[in-house]
């Protein structure tokens, strides 16, 4: 039986990325023989949204999962509600659950007059192992997508939607979440999945979801309105983004990825299941990545690296976060082996 929330694509079918489409990425090395190669595909563009350098099939269509988050939280500011702070950024966060996200959650509940229970995403553990380790048990609260779900909870209370069913394809919430993933993307929104918290996840091309990052994350170091485009200096988006560089532990973790990159390089970065990456410049220069198996431990070092290429990031510091979040490759607890990037894509070939 057809899920009621699946918008089938148009008769111009989106083509997934497939192996064939993909390029060597990264390479995982264990006590001198290559153990996994990561393949996949990925794209920077610049504020015009015009491609710098590709790699793979960066037109084929992926679900953005939780990187298509921080168009869900604007399509939440622009129903009215005002975010600002942590509760922005939870809003766009993929958090790790611990006690600090799990207060700005409850926050965000309490405003729109919900519970735990008005949550529609599943009961889940914290990511953070030493939330984990607290726990008690699984619970909504703790579902890295809590914050965007008690942010649509807000939205529906500001505009009377009927807070029961927000999740639903039709809901005038996720309509207008699917206009604001078209107007950044560039794209006509032709088909959509159910993600892993239950709210829809649009489907969009690598070039357009890289697209719609360097708009959002470009608004930030925008000088001020621009007339003919008006999502290049969005005040929401600019309120976003500098919320999630102020605050950049709400959005990930202490120590984790996203947090880490944040910090350390002031780019806007957000990861989404199966291997999904998005990084921005406040300059408006925009990745995406798309890990063809699903795994994240290699997509950060790729992302930077297309964007050092393009001078819009320091070299040395984006080798910092690098080593910083490298997943370690060890055997009986001593570092055995390493993950790098690929001779293909570095152009060291032959």
């Amino acid at each position: 039986m057809t899920d009621p929330r699946l918008l089938e694509p148009s008769s111009a079918a989106r083509r997934p990325l497939t192996v064939d489409g993909s390029v060597e990425l990264a390479v995982l090395t264990r006590s001198g023989l290559d153990e996994s190669r990561h393949l996949g595909a990925g794209v920077v563009v610049d504020a015009a949204g015009s491609v710098l350098r590709e790699v793979g099939d960066v037109g084929a269509s992926i679900y953005p999962r939780s990187c298509l988050k921080p168009l869900q939280a604007l399509t939440v500011m622009r129903s009215g509600v005002a975010l600002s702070g942590p509760q922005a950024v939870l809003a766009t966060a993929s958090h790790a659950g611990t006690a600090e996200h799990l207060q700005v959650v409850s926050a965000l509940l309490e405003r729109s007059g919900s519970g735990e229970e008005d949550l529609l995403c599943p009961p889940d553990w914290p990511g953070d192992r030493a939330s984990a380790r607290r726990a008690e048990g699984a619970r909504r609260m703790a579902m890295n997508c809590s914050g965007k779900h008690a942010a649509f909870l807000l939205a529906c209370a500001e505009n009377g939607w009927d807070p029961t069913n927000y999740t639903d394809l039709d809901h005038p919430l996720q309509r207008a979440a699917r206009e604001t993933v078209a107007e950044f993307t560039g794209e006509r929104i032709d088909h959509a999945g159910v993600d892993g918290c239950g709210a829809p996840v649009f489907a969009t091309t690598i070039t357009g979801l890289a697209r719609a990052v360097a708009t959002v994350a470009g608004a930030a170091g925008a000088p001020g309105a621009t007339s003919g485009a008006p999502t290049a200096v969005d005040p929401d988006a600019r309120a976003l983004v500098e919320a999630v560089l102020a605050d950049a532990w709400a959005i990930d973790g202490p120590g984790r990825a996203n947090t880490v990159a944040i910090d350390e390089l002031g780019v806007f970065a957000k990861l989404g299941a199966e291997g999904v990456l998005v990084m921005g410049t406040v300059d408006g220069i925009g990745t995406a990545v798309k890990m063809l198996d699903g795994n994240l431990r290699a997509a950060t070092m790729v992302a930077l690296h297309l964007l050092v290429g393009q001078g819009a990031v320091d070299a040395d510091a984006a080798e910092a976060v690098v080593e910083a979040t490298r997943e370690r490759v060890l055997g009986a607890g001593r570092d055995v082996g390493r993950i790098r990037l690929s001779d293909e894509l570095v152009g060291r070939r032959g």
